[in-house]
């Protein structure tokens, strides 16, 4: 099925169900108890507006929403004004309510939400879930078949951009092929599989530096500039672009400022790498630093501080010689202090003024590195 005949047939279904009669008289109750109705209703004319919730400073973040946007214009409605909204990891609650619009709310390569207003969801991380409860009502729409084609979840995948559009072509006919570049590197760039950590540092490939600025900037009004592009565009293209080129040249000069602090902090000890850079508060450095720094290590703890959280991130060496099955999972270990990421990366994050809170949990996350780097 191709996207043209999708969308004849969700056209065909609100005829035939008469949901633009239920839609006139109010009939929420009615809509939210029948899947088909709801789809029907979403996609039969009256839904206009598409809100799009993302991985913020994440290079898989941007490319997923790009993707998910393309996808909906070719496939679901072609007709719809999109809005984006970055989404981070902090403490306290990840979604606001109030955020969500009367139209489609997608969330992708983020946690999932339980609100009744989120009517599409795309992740791949191993910690995709806050509760029990949460997995439960996921695992329910699945199987009843009431979500299928419409929250998706597989930790497979290196990155949910190619979650995305493996969905959005076995499912729905989306054409692909323009999109293998993007692909290629939100796989790489997702899944730390750098050629070395030298080329992740130095950062000679398009991609690489839009992910610095993806990561690095603090102008908001990035993300709605950038994301449309990325599915329009070669990434050298989408680089050249003035309004990125502008973040660029600064944020180079702080890379090489990060690598230098880094460098004067770091220290490794029995295959973990430290470093505390609380001091210098930042909104993000490349984290292959440490092991650019420390080639040997196997695992790297690093304190920082932003604007909106301290952060102990967590990592393991992507070019580390140790067998698969000796390595720690770091979202099982971050999820433990109420964070997550995936099997080889992850993060907490705790308020801005509770560095000490995260000093504790930097250390009991780096002694159970080295006692089972000894075990």
């Amino acid at each position: 099925m191709d996207c043209v005949r999708f969308r004849e047939d969700i056209r065909d279904a609100a005829c035939s169900t008469g949901i633009a009669g239920l839609a006139a008289e109010g009939s929420a109750d009615i809509l939210r108890a029948s899947g088909a109705a709801r789809e029907a209703f979403v996609y039969g004319g009256f839904h206009l507006d598409c809100k799009v919730f993302y991985h913020d400073k994440c290079f898989d973040g941007a490319c997923s929403a790009s993707v998910f946007t393309r996808f909906y214009r070719e496939c679901i409605k072609a007709d719809t004004n999109f809005s984006y909204q970055g989404l981070v990891h902090r403490a306290g609650a990840l979604f606001d309510d109030g955020e969500f619009i009367d139209g489609d709310n997608a969330i992708v390569d983020f946690k999932y939400s339980d609100s009744k207003k989120v009517t599409w969801w795309f992740d791949h991380h191993l910690s995709a879930f806050l509760t029990p409860e949460d997995q439960a009502e996921f695992e329910r729409g699945q199987a009843d078949g009431s979500e299928t084609m419409r929250k998706f979840f597989d930790p497979n995948y290196t990155s949910c951009t190619g979650l995305i559009l493996d969905v959005a072509a076995k499912k729905f006919g989306f054409n692909v092929e323009s999109l293998a570049e993007l692909r290629y590197w939100a796989d790489i760039v997702d899944g730390a599989k750098y050629e070395s950590a030298k080329s992740a540092v130095e950062m000679a490939a398009p991609a690489m530096k839009l992910t610095m600025v993806i990561e690095s900037t603090q102008d908001e009004s990035l993300g709605k500039k950038l994301i449309p592009l990325l599915t329009e565009m070669p990434l050298q293209e989408v680089l050249d672009q003035p309004f990125v080129q502008e973040l660029l040249g600064p944020l180079m000069e702080r890379h090489q400022a990060a690598l230098k602090l880094i460098g004067e902090r770091a220290s490794m000890e029995r295959g973990v790498i430290t470093f505390d850079i609380t001091d210098h508060p930042t909104e993000g450095y490349n984290k292959f630093i440490p092991y650019y720094l420390f080639p040997e290590g196997v695992y790297n703890v690093g304190l920082s501080k932003s604007s909106f959280r301290t952060k102990v991130a967590v990592g393991t060496n992507p070019w580390t010689t140790l067998p698969e099955e000796k390595l720690a999972n770091i979202a099982e270990i971050c999820e433990r202090y109420g964070g997550g990421g995936h099997a080889r990366v992850g993060a907490v994050s705790f308020p801005p003024d509770r560095e000490d809170e995260a000093r504790k949990a930097a250390a009991e996350i780096v002694e159970e590195l080295r006692s089972r780097e000894n075990a």
